[in-house]
């Protein structure tokens, strides 16, 4: 190849990578005007969420709010996730939790389109009820193919008797896809790197070592006034 062959190759290399950054420019989603208060309460359905709003437990007028990152497919959320739905209906006078999706497709290739299937439950109406399911069966669809995890996925929907059709419809559909890149966008902004990952009234929490985060609700209630009972 002479040198203006090279010159040539060279120029099209260029526009062919600054046209794929530019088109991923253009795709990514701006959330620049949600603002911390925002990432720490219920966000409400518009067009970049798809319409879908925050799926949530518990009491709006809530002294304690908890958001959850979470990940199907990823076995520490598998043990910490229904702990924390535990905790917000045993003081869902008091306690608010907020789930948000989270699920990092490069070491769980299943993650996604388990979140897909919840988004899709939430539809029709039965969002925490398929939530509940995928946890509780995760270690029968985390190491599915995509033929075997998506029998698995429409026996769940089947067994909450779901509108089959629709769920098949939803699950693919750009209002579910938005939903979880909307979820995803908010934890990179609330600086989510791992799942699970809880904020109690804004303040990154830790587990303990059994996955429940029940202490610290406990002393987040105490400290706004609220009276628990060991």
């Amino acid at each position: 190849m002479n040198k203006k062959s090279w010159i040539i190759f060279a120029i099209i290399v260029v526009a062919i990578v600054g046209g794929m950054v530019y088109i991923s420019t253009q795709n990514r989603l701006n959330i620049s005007d949600i603002n911390n208060d925002q990432l720490n309460t219920a966000i409400s359905a518009e067009s970049r969420n798809g319409n879908i709003a925050d799926h949530e437990i518990g009491s709006k007028d809530a002294k304690v709010t908890i958001i959850e990152y979470a990940d199907y497919q990823c076995p520490g959320c598998g043990t910490a996730a229904p702990k924390a739905e535990a905790l917000a209906k045993k003081y869902k006078d008091h306690v608010r939790l907020i789930f948000r999706n989270f699920p990092i497709a490069s070491s769980h290739p299943n993650a996604r389109a388990a979140a897909a299937v919840a988004e899709a439950a939430g539809l029709q109406g039965k969002f925490w009820e398929m939530n509940e399911l995928l946890y509780a069966n995760q270690d029968a669809w985390k190491n599915a193919n995509t033929t075997e995890r998506d029998n698995i996925f429409k026996s769940y929907a089947e067994q909450l008797k779901l509108n089959i059709d629709q769920y098949k419809t939803d699950i693919a559909s750009n209002r579910v896809k938005n939903k979880i890149d909307f979820d995803m966008a908010l934890g990179r902004k609330h600086g989510v790197a791992a799942t699970p990952t809880f904020y109690i009234n804004g303040k990154n929490t830790e587990m303990d070592s059994s996955g429940s985060i029940e202490s610290s609700v406990k002393e987040a209630l105490k400290k706004a006034g609220v009276e628990v009972k060991d």
